[in-house]
């Protein structure tokens, strides 16, 4: 069984700090095994997080905060318009991080397919990309940890969002590839209202969690 927080969307987006509560507040229960395996969906108001894996050079230098958080991965930003997916599930024996995240990726893949994008897995990089041929657009981040066998945090779809916030860092730690959205690459805005329901679909009828 798998349960679905949708936390808050739109004019409801979700403080970060808030959403982190939530989190490991479920965290907590999917671990004493009071809860089902849970996704929870969000928006987040606008924020910098940064993984354990962060330099101090791929920070913003005009001052913005940043919160650092115990995911893997390096810095990126949330914000309206992203859709923000975090599964909180028992992953099996012998416990396969890897292959939890490219689980995520196929996912997000086959949910970009049902809007009309064409996603790639990019060897040696997390996340879902977009294939320029002499380069790639970043469209989907994946930052996860794993406590006491359960996961936390997860993936970030760019859907309808701007993309000026990401020119303050140097996103995931990566400089050499852009950042695109749903919107720019299907020419019209798509939002994380019209996503979440095939995301959804496809973690309940796809997706097997393991």
């Amino acid at each position: 069984m798998l349960d679905f927080v949708v936390a808050g969307l739109s004019a409801n987006s979700v403080p970060y700090s808030e959403g982190l509560d939530l989190q490991r507040a479920v965290h907590r229960d999917v671990v004493a095994g009071d809860r089902p395996d849970t996704v929870i969906l969000l928006e987040h108001d606008p924020v910098y997080t940064a993984g354990k894996r962060t330099s101090p050079d791929e920070r913003p230098t005009d001052g913005t905060p940043v919160v650092d958080v115990d995911r893997g991965g390096k810095i990126t930003w949330h914000g309206p318009g992203q859709l923000v997916g975090y599964p909180i599930v028992r992953l099996v024996e012998p416990i396969d991080v890897v292959g939890y995240v490219r689980r995520l990726e196929r996912m997000l893949i086959d949910v970009l397919v049902e809007v009309g994008v064409d996603g790639v897995q990019v060897e040696g990089r997390s996340g879902v990309w977009i294939d320029r041929g002499f380069t790639q657009d970043k469209i989907a981040a994946i930052g996860i940890r794993v406590a006491e066998g359960v996961t936390m945090h997860g993936f970030a779809l760019n859907c309808s969002n701007g993309l000026d916030a990401y020119e303050r860092i140097v996103a995931c730690g990566i400089r050499d590839a852009g950042i695109t959205t749903v919107s720019r690459e299907v020419g019209r805005t798509v939002t994380p209202t019209d996503v979440l329901p095939l995301v959804q679909r496809r973690l309940e009828s796809e997706w097997v969690m393991a």
